[in-house]
């Protein structure tokens, strides 16, 4: 069993930055893909970047690409979003999501592919 629980989110000006993160327990955590995934009013949850159990491997979305950074810290269970030029149409609650049977070398982008999830954190990003 993985729980999972975001922070970092806030309200933040066009072009500014923010770093959220997702602080997990469970034992289970450091063999597990973790993705961060979006969900804006009125849309569907969109994934937004996946990292290997190792962190070796990390996949992004085209719309986020070359501004977030996904990284982890194993020892202390933390996975992080880094993101930076920060757009309005970032705006949307932001989930951590983890799964123990995914396996390395793959990009999982849907949400049924993740087992765990945390409560969201809310990031606005103002014009």
């Amino acid at each position: 069993q993985v729980q999972l629980v975001e922070s970092g989110g806030g309200l933040v000006q066009a072009g500014g930055s923010l770093r959220l993160s997702c602080a997990a327990s469970g034992r289970a955590f450091s063999r597990c893909v973790v993705g961060w995934f979006r969900e804006a009013p009125g849309k569907e949850r969109e994934f937004v970047a996946q990292i290997s159990s190792s962190g070796s491997t990390k996949n992004y979305a085209e719309s986020v690409k070359g501004r977030f950074t996904i990284s982890r810290d194993n020892a202390n269970k933390l996975v992080y979003l880094q993101m930076n030029s920060l757009k309005p149409e970032d705006t949307a609650v932001y989930y951590c999501a983890a799964d123990y049977w995914l396996r390395d070398g793959g990009h999982y982008d849907s949400t049924s592919e993740y087992d765990y999830w945390g409560q969201g954190t809310q990031v606005t990003v103002s014009s």
